[in-house]
């Protein structure tokens, strides 16, 4: 069954499932491949009733499916998990003010190897990229209320492109659409142009 390349999930409580680092990493897992518990279970170093847990729970919010099942050595059934979609998006607006604390922690990681990128390109300018903490929480914050809104474009196509490239893409785009901003072009002046 084909997979949507992007899902933006606006329920608080899928945005509160996708926070938990071991459920993102079983997404990212099966994103490549269909794996089953016990794949999974020796990819994440974790007992198979602590994968088998995620994976039920993961299931049950129609972020993950079963991709085909087959009988393994003793009869027992192995099942094929993937994800329903290429990339989830969470609409960051949706969740509690704890989880935005955390996804904009995440943002601001990523943001910061996307200005580590544009330091390499200023640098052959004989310019730098000036930040401060505040401003890249602030930048961060903004990227990530642009993000469900850029991953629009891409909800519930179809695509070849793989998940990182899906994700470097929605990311510059909200990037470039961010230093579009006044408050941002001095940042970004005489670096990108």
């Amino acid at each position: 069954m084909p997979r949507t390349a992007v899902q933006i999930v606006n329920d608080p409580k899928k945005v509160k499932l996708l926070a938990d680092p071991v459920r993102r990493e079983i997404i990212r897992q099966i994103s490549t491949q269909p794996q089953t518990q016990n794949q999974l279970a020796d990819k994440l170093e974790l007992r198979p009733s602590s994968v088998s847990h995620h994976l039920r729970v993961l299931r049950k919010a129609g972020l993950i499916r079963i991709e085909h099942s087959e009988v393994g050595t003793h009869g027992i059934l192995k099942k094929y998990y993937e994800p329903t979609s290429n990339l989830f998006i969470e609409d960051y607006k949706n969740a509690s003010a704890g989880l935005q604390k955390y996804f904009v922690h995440t943002n601001i990681e990523r943001l910061r190897g996307m200005l580590s990128m544009l330091q390499i390109l200023a640098e052959k300018k004989n310019k730098s990229v000036k930040i401060d903490r505040e401003e890249l929480n602030d930048m961060a914050q903004e990227i990530a209320n642009r993000l469900p809104v850029i991953a629009k474009k891409y909800k519930d196509t179809q695509t070849n492109m793989n998940r990182e490239a899906l994700n470097i893409r929605i990311y510059s785009e909200a990037l470039k659409s961010v230093m579009k901003n006044d408050r941002w072009k001095k940042i970004f002046a005489g670096i990108v142009g």
